[in-house]
């Protein structure tokens, strides 16, 4: 395919808030062209995102904002990044997994699972093995099991899964990112009530996320932590 842009292109979902928009900002500061989106358009005004970000307003488990965000790709004719940050904690307040309904499993996995799921198969052409990278942004808990967040971290694993075997079978750098614990709207949701004032900022962690598309390690699963 004809490339258009001579920038680095990202895809990054999720980029109005916390670590999405911190990363989208960080990427943009290096050169990058940026695509990110966000459900709120309101929250998208305020991210205060400059000029080579292009912010797409919808739901991410919409087909037709999928459709908008891969036309993006079209227009700019390449893609060199793509990150999947945009999810969704479940129903709130959490809880234990014997009291989680089929409905409430479906619409958090439609976030979590289904849409990175589809819209990485849809973005397959731009993802150019030995070139192009896929970053899911991952938790522990998909990999250790605490109350109330079975329902999150089940996606989170499974979004592990698709990550690592897409890049098994395209031969494109693939990383599932566990970026620890950070000072988030999200966290606090996840704890209401609990001063998470000792957690890291989102623009900490960054740099550790950058040091990682650098070095191009082996796909695998990695913390952030790991990359200081």
């Amino acid at each position: 395919m004809t490339r258009k842009s001579q920038a680095r292109v990202a895809l990054v979902t999720g980029g109005t808030a916390g670590l999405g928009l911190a990363l989208t900002k960080a990427l943009a500061a290096d050169g990058w062209h940026v695509i990110t989106d966000g459900r709120n358009e309101g929250r998208l005004k305020e991210a205060d995102l400059p000029p080579v970000v292009a912010a797409v307003v919808g739901d991410i488990t919409d087909a037709e904002h999928r459709s908008a965000l891969v036309n993006r790709v079209w227009e700019v004719g390449r893609l060199d990044l793509l990150v999947h940050n945009a999810s969704t904690l479940g129903p709130l307040p959490m809880k234990p997994l014997g009291e989680v309904r089929i409905e409430e499993m479906a619409e958090a996995w439609r976030t979590n699972v289904g849409a990175p799921l589809v819209l990485t198969g849809e973005l397959l052409p731009w993802l150019r093995p030995g070139e192009s990278t896929l970053v899911s942004i991952s938790s522990d808990a998909a990999v250790h099991h605490y109350e109330t967040w079975g329902l999150y971290g089940a996606g989170k694993a499974a979004l592990d899964h698709l990550t690592l075997t897409f890049g098994a079978e395209t031969g494109v750098a693939a990383y599932a990112v566990d970026p620890g614990d950070m000072r988030t709207q999200m966290h606090q949701d996840a704890f209401p009530g609990e001063d998470i004032s000792d957690r890291p900022l989102p623009e900490t962690v960054v740099p550790r996320l950058l040091r990682l598309l650098e070095q191009r390690p082996e796909s695998g699963r990695y913390r952030a932590e790991d990359f200081r």
